[in-house]
């Protein structure tokens, strides 16, 4: 309920939050399969090998938080993301973009 009494309607807004979770895990899984494909694809030097199992537990942690994130979207009126959860989704993300560019450089 709103100050006025008004109970909120919150319209397509709670779909296109979990189409937009939804995305971002795609666009993750893409990075993620890159960067696996790339180590496979070279040398086998131990470093690139260590590198695709981080990436893979970076992504599989993604994955665990925005399932979450989606199942809560879905079951009814949110609360909101947990600050625990933000900061996790933060770190996945930033730490898949070092690994893209670890791949690139």
């Amino acid at each position: 309920m709103s100050a006025s009494g008004e109970i909120r309607d919150a319209g397509l807004q709670p779909e296109r939050t979990r189409l937009a979770w939804r995305r971002t895990t795609l666009a993750c899984s893409v990075v993620a399969v890159l960067a696996l494909r790339q180590a496979v694809r070279g040398s086998g030097r131990p470093v690139e090998v260590a590198g695709a199992a981080v990436t893979a537990l970076v992504w599989l942690a993604f994955l665990w938080v925005a399932h979450r994130r989606i199942r809560e979207l879905a079951a009814g009126p949110s609360r909101g993301l947990a600050p625990r959860s933000a900061l996790a989704v933060v770190a996945c993300t930033v730490a898949l973009a070092a690994f893209a560019m670890a791949v690139i450089i």
